[in-house]
Protein backbone atom coordinates (compact mmCIF):
# COMPACT_ATOMS: atom_id res chain seq x y z
CA UNK A 1 0.00 0.00 0.00
CA UNK A 2 1.35 3.10 -1.37
CA UNK A 3 1.00 6.52 0.77
CA UNK A 4 0.00 8.42 -2.54
CA UNK A 5 -3.13 5.58 -2.40
CA UNK A 6 -6.55 6.94 -1.44
CA UNK A 7 -8.69 4.23 0.10
CA UNK A 8 -12.35 4.42 0.60
CA UNK A 9 -14.03 1.82 2.79
CA UNK A 10 -17.43 1.50 4.10
CA UNK A 11 -17.22 0.45 8.09
CA UNK A 12 -18.57 -3.27 7.26
CA UNK A 13 -15.51 -3.49 4.93
CA UNK A 14 -12.60 -2.42 7.08
CA UNK A 15 -10.62 -4.39 8.74
CA UNK A 16 -9.42 -4.73 12.41
CA UNK A 17 -6.12 -3.06 11.54
CA UNK A 18 -7.64 -0.42 9.39
CA UNK A 19 -10.23 0.51 11.80
CA UNK A 20 -7.54 0.96 14.96
CA UNK A 21 -5.44 3.01 12.18
CA UNK A 22 -8.49 5.14 11.81
CA UNK A 23 -9.31 5.34 15.49
CA UNK A 24 -5.72 6.13 16.55
CA UNK A 25 -5.12 8.67 14.25
CA UNK A 26 -8.00 10.33 15.08
CA UNK A 27 -7.82 10.33 18.84
CA UNK A 28 -4.26 10.84 19.04
CA UNK A 29 -4.94 14.07 17.22
CA UNK A 30 -8.39 15.14 18.56
CA UNK A 31 -7.97 14.16 22.17
CA UNK A 32 -3.91 14.45 22.45
CA UNK A 33 -2.78 17.11 20.43
CA UNK A 34 -5.97 19.22 20.47
CA UNK A 35 -7.37 18.61 23.26
CA UNK A 36 -11.02 17.76 22.38
CA UNK A 37 -13.25 16.85 25.31
CA UNK A 38 -16.26 15.48 22.97
CA UNK A 39 -17.67 12.10 21.98
CA UNK A 40 -15.02 11.04 19.10
CA UNK A 41 -16.81 7.68 18.24
CA UNK A 42 -20.16 8.61 17.33
CA UNK A 43 -21.77 5.95 15.78
CA UNK A 44 -22.10 8.05 12.30
CA UNK A 45 -18.97 5.71 11.58
CA UNK A 46 -21.26 2.83 11.21
CA UNK A 47 -23.94 3.91 9.15
CA UNK A 48 -24.76 2.68 5.58
CA UNK A 49 -23.75 5.63 3.80
CA UNK A 50 -20.62 6.18 5.41
CA UNK A 51 -17.86 6.25 3.58
CA UNK A 52 -14.04 6.38 5.23
CA UNK A 53 -10.96 7.65 2.74
CA UNK A 54 -7.58 7.50 4.09
CA UNK A 55 -3.69 7.20 3.09
CA UNK A 56 -1.51 4.92 4.80
CA UNK A 57 2.08 3.96 4.60
CA UNK A 58 3.36 0.52 3.22
CA UNK A 59 2.78 -0.73 7.00
CA UNK A 60 -0.72 0.25 7.26
CA UNK A 61 0.00 3.16 9.14
CA UNK A 62 -2.55 5.46 8.56
CA UNK A 63 -1.08 9.37 7.83
CA UNK A 64 -4.54 11.01 6.83
CA UNK A 65 -7.96 10.55 7.03
CA UNK A 66 -11.83 11.57 6.63
CA UNK A 67 -15.39 10.69 5.92
CA UNK A 68 -18.32 11.58 4.31
CA UNK A 69 -21.78 11.28 6.08
CA UNK A 70 -25.14 11.33 4.22
CA UNK A 71 -27.72 13.67 6.02
CA UNK A 72 -31.05 13.38 5.16
CA UNK A 73 -32.03 16.85 6.28
CA UNK A 74 -29.23 19.29 5.14
CA UNK A 75 -27.69 21.04 7.73
CA UNK A 76 -27.17 24.31 5.06
CA UNK A 77 -28.94 24.84 1.71
CA UNK A 78 -29.36 21.64 0.01
CA UNK A 79 -26.09 19.72 1.09
CA UNK A 80 -27.13 16.29 2.08
CA UNK A 81 -22.87 14.83 1.60
CA UNK A 82 -20.89 16.43 5.04
CA UNK A 83 -17.14 15.84 5.25
CA UNK A 84 -15.93 15.50 8.78
CA UNK A 85 -13.17 14.11 10.82
CA UNK A 86 -10.54 15.77 8.58
CA UNK A 87 -7.17 14.38 9.87
CA UNK A 88 -3.21 14.73 9.61
CA UNK A 89 -0.92 12.85 11.16
CA UNK A 90 1.57 15.40 13.03
CA UNK A 91 4.84 13.98 11.07
CA UNK A 92 2.52 14.07 7.33
CA UNK A 93 1.52 17.49 7.33
CA UNK A 94 2.47 19.63 4.32
CA UNK A 95 2.41 16.61 1.95
CA UNK A 96 -0.65 17.81 0.75
CA UNK A 97 -2.57 14.17 1.95
CA UNK A 98 -5.56 16.04 2.97
CA UNK A 99 -5.72 17.73 -0.10
CA UNK A 100 -6.13 14.15 -2.10
CA UNK A 101 -8.53 12.93 0.37
CA UNK A 102 -10.45 16.29 -0.23
CA UNK A 103 -10.09 15.67 -4.06
CA UNK A 104 -11.33 11.51 -3.95
CA UNK A 105 -14.21 12.68 -1.69
CA UNK A 106 -15.59 15.26 -4.19
CA UNK A 107 -15.04 13.48 -7.07
CA UNK A 108 -17.11 9.98 -5.39
CA UNK A 109 -20.05 12.40 -4.79
CA UNK A 110 -20.66 13.81 -8.37
CA UNK A 111 -23.86 16.02 -8.47
CA UNK A 112 -24.11 17.12 -4.94
CA UNK A 113 -23.37 20.02 -2.89
CA UNK A 114 -20.77 19.57 -0.19
CA UNK A 115 -20.56 20.90 3.75
CA UNK A 116 -18.21 20.81 6.41
CA UNK A 117 -17.19 22.20 9.55
CA UNK A 118 -13.73 23.57 9.35
CA UNK A 119 -11.62 24.59 11.93
CA UNK A 120 -11.06 28.29 11.38
CA UNK A 121 -6.97 27.85 11.09
CA UNK A 122 -7.43 25.47 8.14
CA UNK A 123 -10.22 27.14 5.96
CA UNK A 124 -7.53 28.02 3.38
CA UNK A 125 -7.15 24.31 2.61
CA UNK A 126 -11.07 23.98 2.28
CA UNK A 127 -11.03 27.05 0.03
CA UNK A 128 -8.67 25.21 -2.95
CA UNK A 129 -10.99 22.86 -3.07
CA UNK A 130 -13.56 24.86 -4.07
CA UNK A 131 -15.65 25.65 -0.25
CA UNK A 132 -17.19 28.88 0.71
CA UNK A 133 -17.40 30.20 3.89
CA UNK A 134 -21.19 30.76 5.09
CA UNK A 135 -22.65 32.10 9.06
CA UNK A 136 -20.26 33.25 11.56
CA UNK A 137 -17.50 31.54 13.29
CA UNK A 138 -18.37 29.51 16.20
CA UNK A 139 -17.10 27.43 18.57
CA UNK A 140 -16.80 23.09 18.50
CA UNK A 141 -15.44 20.95 21.11
CA UNK A 142 -13.33 24.30 22.23
CA UNK A 143 -12.23 24.89 18.82
CA UNK A 144 -13.31 28.17 16.47
CA UNK A 145 -15.00 27.00 13.68
CA UNK A 146 -16.70 28.06 10.34
CA UNK A 147 -19.44 26.19 8.12
CA UNK A 148 -18.10 25.68 4.57
CA UNK A 149 -20.36 24.75 1.48
CA UNK A 150 -19.35 23.47 -2.03
CA UNK A 151 -22.13 23.59 -5.03
CA UNK A 152 -22.05 20.61 -7.14
CA UNK A 153 -20.30 19.69 -10.00
CA UNK A 154 -21.35 17.17 -12.41
CA UNK A 155 -23.99 15.49 -12.92
CA UNK A 156 -26.79 14.51 -10.18
CA UNK A 157 -26.35 11.41 -8.57
CA UNK A 158 -28.28 9.30 -5.63
CA UNK A 159 -26.55 8.35 -2.69
CA UNK A 160 -23.67 5.58 -3.67
CA UNK A 161 -24.56 1.94 -2.69
CA UNK A 162 -21.44 0.49 -0.73
CA UNK A 163 -21.67 -3.02 -1.89
CA UNK A 164 -21.30 -1.27 -5.17
CA UNK A 165 -17.89 0.11 -4.18
CA UNK A 166 -16.43 -3.21 -3.80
Amino acid sequence: MSESSVICKAFDELTTRELYEIAKLRTDVFFVEQRVDETELDYRDLEPLTRHYWIADDDGSVHAYLRTLWDEDPQHRVAHVVIGRVVTRADARGRGLASRLLTAAIADNPGHDLLLHAQEYAQSLYAKAGFEPYGEVYLEAGIRHIGMYRVATGVAAEPVALSSLA
